[in-house]
C-alpha cells in the first residue's frame, strides 16, 4: 500500500469518521460541501473533452431524474457507455463522479451517460434500479441523436453502482432489451446479506466500514424480505446465464471483494465470458483516486482493453 493511501486512511480513520445518526439529507449536504477538498486530493484537473451536456429525462411513473452526456470527440457512432455512481443507493451523484466519467470517456473513446437515479431512504429499493434500467434504455433509443452506436453499449457502475450494472443487464436480459454488449462491474456489491468473509476482515479502517454497510442496507430495504431479493442481492440469482461480456474487479483492502470475487465465479460457472481481477494495495473507491493509487489508472487501461477485445477474451 502506497505512502500517499496510507496517509489517507490515517486522516479518515482518525479526524473523518461517519456519522450514522445524522439522517441521509445531512450525509448528502456535508459530503457536498467535502467534495471539492476530496477531489483535490484524490484526483488531477479535470479532463477536457468536445462536449458535455445535462439533460433530464422521463421515468416509467413520470419523475424525471437527471443525466449528463460526456462526448469525446465530435466523431459519430462511438460506442456508448451508461455509468451508474456508487454510494450505497443513499449517497453521491452526478458531480461526485464527475472527474470519473471524463476519464472514461476520454480513454474508450466512448459517449459516457452518467445516471443521476434517484436515492434512498426518500426512495427505496427498487426504484434506483428501476431508474437505471429506464435510463439505459432511453439511451439506447436515443443513441442516434447523442452520436453513439446502441450496438456498442456497456454498462459499468462502482460500487453499489456495480449492483445497478449487472442488474440492468439481467433486467434487460428478461425484458429482451435493451441489448448489452458488456458489463464493467468496479468492486461491485452483490450480496445485502453482509455476510461474505472480507466483510468482517476489512470492515473496520479501510474506508468503506461495516456499520455504514449496514446502514446503507437498512435505508434502501423496503422491507428484510428485500435484502435476498436478486434485484438487491444479484449473487442470489437463480440463472445468470446469457449474459454480457464482464469485467469485475476488485481492491484486496475492500470489505466488498469477496461478493465481488463470488458474482464473477457464478456469472463464469454460468456459461459467460467473464475476465476477474484483484487489484493489490488499494482500497474501496480506489478508481476515483488516480493521485493516491497507481492502480486507478491501471484499472482504466484494463477496462479500456477489455472494451476493444472483450469478444476474444474468455477467463
Amino acid at each position: 500500500m502506497s505512502i500517499k493511501l496510507r496517509l489517507l486512511l490515517f486522516y479518515l480513520n482518525n479526524f473523518k469518521k461517519d456519522d450514522l445518526t445524522l439522517p441521509a439529507a445531512q450525509t448528502r449536504k456535508i459530503q457536498t460541501k467535502e467534495l471539492p477538498l476530496f477531489l483535490k486530493i484524490c484526483d488531477y484537473a479535470p479532463i477536457e473533452l468536445a462536449a458535455i451536456k445535462d439533460e433530464q429525462i422521463t421515468m416509467r411513473d413520470g419523475a424525471t431524474i437527471p443525466i449528463r452526456m460526456y462526448h469525446p470527440s465530435k466523431k459519430e457512432q462511438l460506442p456508448v457507455i451508461v455509468y451508474f455512481h456508487g454510494g450505497g443507493f443513499v449517497q453521491r451523484d452526478i458531480e461526485s463522479h464527475d472527474l470519473v466519467c471524463r476519464r472514461v470517456a476520454k480513454e474508450n473513446e466512448a459517449v459516457v451517460v452518467s445516471v443521476g437515479y434517484r436515492l434512498a431512504p426518500e426512495f427505496k429499493f427498487p426504484i434506483p434500479h428501476q431508474d437505471c434500467y429506464d435510463a439505459t434504455v432511453w439511451v439506447s433509443e436515443n443513441a442516434n441523436r447523442l452520436g453513439a452506436n446502441a450496438a456498442e453499449l456497456t454498462v459499468m457502475g462502482d460500487s453499489a453502482g456495480g449492483n445497478l450494472a449487472t442488474v440492468v443487464s439481467i433486467l434487460a436480459r428478461d425484458n429482451n432489451g435493451p441489448a448489452i454488449k458488456n458489463q464493467v462491474l468496479i468492486y461491485p456489491t452483490t450480496d445485502a446479506r453482509l455476510t461474505h468473509p472480507s466483510i468482517d476482515q476489512f470492515g473496520k479502517g479501510y474506508f468503506l466500514t461495516k456499520p455504514l454497510m449496514q446502514w446503507f442496507v437498512d435505508h434502501y430495504k423496503n422491507t428484510e424480505a428485500d435484502i435476498t431479493n436478486p434485484l438487491m442481492s444479484p449473487y442470489l440469482t437463480e440463472d445468470l446465464s446469457n449474459l454480457p461480456d464482464a469485467f469485475v474487479f476488485t481492491a484486496a483492502f475492500d470489505p466488498l471483494k469477496d461478493e465481488g470475487e463470488a458474482y464473477a465465479k457464478r456469472l463464469k460457472e454460468a456459461g459467460n465470458r467473464v475476465i476477474f481481477k484483484e487489484y493489490p494495495n488499494v482500497i474501496h473507491g480506489f478508481f476515483n483516486m488516480p493521485k493516491i493509487s497507481k492502480e486507478c489508472l491501471e484499472a482504466h487501461q484494463a477496462i479500456k482493453q477489455f472494451l476493444n477485445y472483450a469478444p476474444v477474451l474468455v477467463a
